[in-house]
């Protein structure tokens, strides 16, 4: 099959390219980037795409499919759907299911659920067993199978040592460790210790509860020579700890979601338990310093931690709902909206934030333009203005705090495997 993107604006840094252009695939395959004769534009289908963007595939690395083990709350497949609604043509799934990503079996099992999806799905192998911060899990068996990173997401890991076993050996074979900056010690709380917590009666979790671990484990990667990489980040403390470790040379990533660079503490005033997540909404002083994290390159990409869970277990109180939000929906709006229309970024730097950052801490391909090259694209309108609706969402969930918000900027569509989503459908190319 055929098809012309027309009329489309090519964007990759990485190849420095930014141009108006049109794009002819052959079975999902890039056959010409450039001016089209009147006959391959005949014997094509054509997508007119005037004020369109063209990138490499856009790269979620933290995203929660709840697949084994809570499909009621989203499924391998369900979760794709999602990503590739959002403008998301990867994703890195992460460990925290049930049973746990610690064996060969259940990386092998993702991966073989998403085979056939237009959405590459990569799995994160848990650093310990069971996550319960014991014992070493089988790093080498699970790089095997397919993981391209380890973490315990959910909790930091357990201790310094173990840590330092996990560095070690997944630098073996140059796999991040990505760590949930949590001091478990000081993490009993709701929300941002704040003097809004203290009007709102509920129990807080201090900044220095991520701060310690964050100075741990970039103590330990400059001991080991290993790698880590910060998720979620959301102190402006931790944001100076990664920025000092970088200028030192030390191998710390770091990787902020829209939520910490768009919503302060005060939004739980409404109690919506939407707006309950782990590591907290912090203050507005924090959220300054992840856009400064973000535009200086301290902070290297941005991720959703997407987080299904049921309404009901979302509509309770406060203090007793489950942490997170569903965001593969919304990131790419809010990222364009917040950051892009508002000056902080350009969209060459949200390139980096959301595609080759991504792939490059994870030691993935990055899509290019070339001919003969399997098309990994996403397609996007930073000037659409558009309407969340949660209700349309591919997501099997539900909880997201962004229902009817107002945003500028929105996905068009992807392709890759040979396969289309445009127009709210998929579309085979080959």
């Amino acid at each position: 099959m055929n098809i012309v993107l027309k009329d489309v604006i090519i964007l990759h840094p990485e190849q420095k390219l930014n141009e108006k252009t049109d794009i002819l695939l052959e079975d999902g395959i890039i056959k010409k980037i450039g001016s089209l004769s009147e006959n391959e534009i005949k014997n094509s289908e054509v997508y007119n795409l005037e004020g369109n963007y063209v990138t490499p595939g856009f790269f979620d690395m933290h995203v929660h499919l709840r697949e084994p083990g809570r499909e009621d709350k989203e499924t391998v497949i369900t979760g794709c759907n999602s990503a590739a609604a959002g403008g998301f043509t990867g994703i890195a799934c992460m460990p925290n299911t049930d049973p746990t990503i610690d064996t060969a079996e259940v990386v092998t099992s993702i991966i073989i659920k998403s085979k056939n999806h237009l959405v590459d799905v990569h799995p994160i192998g848990a650093v310990s067993v069971g996550r319960k911060g014991e014992s070493l899990a089988p790093i080498a068996e699970l790089v095997e199978a397919g993981a391209v990173g380890f973490s315990d997401d959910g909790v930091a890991v357990k201790s310094a040592s173990l840590l330092r076993n996990a560095i070690e050996y997944a630098g073996m074979y140059n796999a991040p460790i990505i760590e949930h900056c949590e001091d478990p010690s000081m993490d009993d709380g709701a929300m941002n210790e704040s003097f809004t917590s203290t009007q709102l009666g509920l129990p807080g979790i201090p900044t220095a509860a991520e701060d310690l671990i964050v100075m741990r484990d970039i103590l330990i990667a400059e001991y080991t020579g290993g790698r880590v990489h910060i998720a979620h980040i959301s102190s402006k403390n931790s944001v100076d700890l990664v920025r000092q470790a970088k200028a030192k040379g030390i191998k710390v990533t770091a990787e902020v979601t829209p939520h910490h660079f768009l919503l302060n503490d005060e939004s739980v005033k409404t109690f919506d338990t939407n707006y309950k997540m782990n590591p907290p909404l912090r203050s507005k002083e924090d959220v300054e310093a992840m856009i400064e994290g973000l535009k200086d390159g301290t902070i290297d990409c941005i991720a959703s931690d997407h987080a299904p869970h049921t309404i009901e277990e979302k509509e309770m109180e406060f203090i007793y709902a489950p942490n997170g939000i569903i965001g593969l929906e919304t990131q790419l709006g809010i990222s364009l909206s917040e950051l892009y229309h508002k000056g902080h970024l350009t969209l060459e730097d949200l390139v980096y934030k959301l595609s080759i950052n991504p792939r490059k801490i994870l030691n993935l391909e990055i899509p290019k333009f070339e001919i003969g090259k399997e098309a990994n694209f996403s397609i996007f309108n930073p000037d659409t203005i558009w309407t969340v609706d949660v209700s349309k969402f591919k997501s099997k969930s539900r909880n997201s705090p962004f229902d009817k918000k107002l945003l500028t900027g929105k996905p068009t569509g992807v392709i890759n495997k040979k396969r289309m989503f445009i127009d709210d459908k998929f579309i085979n190319l080959a």
